[in-house]
């Protein structure tokens, strides 16, 4: 986990014109994000402290569900105080799979699910993250991140590379990554933009990253005839919550691309943002994004969480510890849906969290 960083501000470059656009900064000594290592001879920007409190949260039937409410404290901070409207958001890594079948989806077919003023009445509104590419110069519909906050699978590649390690690359060129002026020592640290490249990492580094990450695999769902399974899958439909995660898109024909062209993929997602209400808000904008919208996770794979990673948590910042605890996280436009789940027999209850874990 890492917290991300920024101020309010305005931006000179032209990317405000984007209708909605959120304009934010840099913190002026800790950059875009805090960094609880370093390397040799540099200290760390700061140390993360997490205190959680219990929530009982009552469920139909007498069951009790217990939550935990993070609350981030941020310490030992080695460049000075920060900005006195510094705004701070929470991340862990979403998973990867599938990145170039959803870069793949048309973005006309995510844009005609958007319904930003509600206009069917059915209290979701979707609306689409438009975001700067630096990889084409030009406003793009954002897709990655937890706020769907970068545009392609390329820069999103190369902003963990400068962002979490420092490594230069022809998209983020500066060879001290996101070190601000206020960090002397990490700027006149020595590079590797010096050599026969260019940078830390050429051209062709960064698009073989980029097809690697393209193409990691979705995995085949198990149990999907399970009587169960199909339970808790008409209990998903019936609740309201393809609303949010759509199950199925067909990727674009794409003639150098034949790998991610013209697939029918299921990942449960509109790619769109949506209020998730107060009890998951990092009040942090994110180009259109607000402090209180996060863009609807892909479900595809979620049920392989412990096998790949060792734990069971979700959410942008990891405090729900099962699926259930997740689903009792939504607020806001998810509400009535996260209402209906906890007031479902526990019998209905487990057949959807078994359909969730069958994908």
């Amino acid at each position: 986990m890492f917290l991300r960083v920024s101020i309010p501000g305005t931006q000179d470059d032209g990317i405000d014109e984007i209708e909605g656009y959120l304009a934010t900064l840099p913190e002026p000594s800790y950059g875009t994000q805090l960094q609880d290592f370093s390397v040799a001879g540099h200290p760390a920007e700061y140390s993360l402290r997490v205190e959680y409190e219990e929530i009982e949260v009552p469920l139909a039937g007498g069951e009790i569900a217990h939550l935990r409410k993070p609350t981030y404290t941020v310490a030992n901070l080695g460049y000075g105080p920060l900005h006195p409207e510094a705004m701070l958001s929470p991340r862990v890594a979403p998973q990867m799979i599938g990145l170039g079948l959803l870069e793949a989806i048309p973005a006309a077919d995510i844009l005609a699910l958007a319904d930003p003023g509600d206009a069917d009445g059915d209290g979701v509104s979707g609306r689409a993250n438009v975001v700067w590419s630096v990889e084409f110069d030009q406003p793009m519909l954002g897709r990655f991140g937890h706020k769907a906050g970068t545009p392609t699978v390329r820069q999103q590649a190369a902003a963990a590379f400068s962002g979490d390690i420092g490594i230069s690359s022809p998209l983020f060129p500066a060879p001290w990554g996101e070190c601000t002026i206020a960090q002397s020592d990490c700027r006149a640290a020595p590079h590797g933009n010096a050599d026969d490249r260019g940078f830390e990492i050429d051209a062709e580094g960064l698009d073989l990253v980029t097809f690697y990450s393209r193409n990691l695999g979705v995995p085949a769902r198990r149990d999907a005839n399970d009587p169960t399974v199909l339970r808790g899958k008409e209990i998903f439909h019936a609740t309201g919550c393809t609303s949010c995660h759509r199950p199925a898109f067909v990727t674009h024909r794409l003639a150098d691309q034949p790998e991610q062209s013209f697939q029918l993929i299921w990942p449960y997602t509109d790619m769109l943002l949506h209020d998730m209400g107060p009890g998951l808000a990092d009040n942090r904008p994110e180009a259109r994004a607000t402090g209180t919208e996060w863009r609807t996770s892909p479900l595809w794979g979620i049920g392989l969480t412990e096998h790949v990673s060792g734990h069971t948590h979700f959410l942008h910042d990891g405090r729900a510890r099962s699926l259930l605890e997740a689903i009792l996280w939504h607020g806001g436009e998810a509400q009535p849906h996260r209402d209906a789940v906890a007031g479902m027999t526990q019998e209905d209850r487990e057949a959807l969290i078994k359909f969730l874990e069958s994908l």
